[in-house]
C-alpha cells in the first residue's frame, strides 16, 4: 500500500526539517499550510510556494483561517500588539505570540482532508523541547489528539498524527535537516518582518543560537548582517 502523508508546512525551520523527514518514510506527500493574519503571512506563503516547487508534493491546501485574526488574543496577530524581543529571563510563562489552540485548528483540518485522501499519517514540526513553550506543542496534547482521531473518524480509517523532531534540540533539528537536504534558505522563522528577520524577536533568538549552536550560517537575510 502506497504510504500517504500531511504534513502542515508553516514555512518554518522546524515544518520544513518535517518534511525532509516526512519524504524518507513516504510515497505520497501533501501539503497543508494556513494563513490566518499572521504578521509574517506574505512571508511565509512565498516559503510554502517555494517548499512546493523544491519537493513536489503530490497535492497541496492551502486554508485560510482568518477567523483566528477575529478572534485575536494573541500578538503574532494582533497589530495593536507589539511583538516582544526574547526575554532571558522569563522562559516558564507562555509568549503572547501563542496563538489559542493553532495547532489543534490545523490538526482538525488535516484529519478531514486525510480522511478523504486515504493518508495514514499527518506530521506536524512540534517542537516542546527547546522552544517557546506553547502549550499545543505538547506531546500528551498529540497523544489525545491522536484518541479523538481514531474515535471521531469512520472506524477502516487509521490515522495518526507524527511529531518526529518534539523532543530534539533545535541545533539537534537544524543537524538532521543538514543530513536530509533541507533547504534552509526556503524557511522563516520571524513573527516580526516579511524582508530581513529581525534577530531579536523569540523565534529568530532560538533560530540563531541553534545555528551557531550547529556550527551553520543561517542562509536567511537579517537586519544585522553579524549574524
Amino acid at each position: 500500500m502506497t504510504k500517504k502523508a500531511i504534513i502542515l508546512v508553516s514555512g518554518g525551520m522546524d515544518s520544513l526539517v518535517t518534511i525532509a523527514i516526512a519524504k524518507q518514510e513516504n510515497a505520497e506527500l501533501y501539503f497543508l499550510h494556513a494563513n490566518y493574519g499572521q504578521k509574517t503571512q506574505t512571508k511565509e506563503q512565498e516559503c510554502f510556494d517555494n517548499l512546493v516547487q523544491y519537493y513536489h508534493p503530490k497535492d497541496t491546501l492551502t486554508v485560510d483561517l482568518t477567523y483566528l485574526k477575529q478572534i485575536g488574543g494573541t500578538s503574532l496577530i494582533d497589530i495593536n500588539q507589539e511583538i516582544k524581543d526574547h526575554n532571558l529571563n522569563d522562559s516558564k510563562s507562555v509568549p503572547d505570540t501563542y496563538v489559542p489552540f493553532r495547532n489543534g485548528n490545523l490538526i482538525v483540518i488535516a484529519t478531514s482532508w486525510a480522511e478523504v485522501i486515504g493518508a495514514q499519517s499527518i506530521y506536524i514540526g512540534a517542537v516542546e523541547e527547546d522552544s517557546s513553550g506553547y502549550p499545543d506543542c505538547r506531546e500528551t496534547f498529540y497523544q489525545a489528539l491522536n484518541k479523538a482521531i481514531d474515535i471521531g473518524t469512520k472506524d477502516e480509517t487509521k490515522i495518526q498524527i507524527k511529531t518526529p523532531i518534539i523532543h530534539k534540540t533545535k541545533a539537534e533539528i537544524i543537524n538532521i535537516g543538514k543530513k536530509l537536504n533541507a533547504p534552509f534558505q526556503f524557511s522563516w522563522s520571524c513573527y516580526r518582518n516579511n524582508d530581513y528577520a529581525c534577530g531579536s524577536c523569540d523565534s529568530c533568538f532560538l533560530r540563531l543560537k541553534a545555528f551557531k549552536k550547529a556550527g551553520m550560517k543561517d542562509p536567511i537575510p537579517y537586519q544585522n548582517d553579524n549574524h
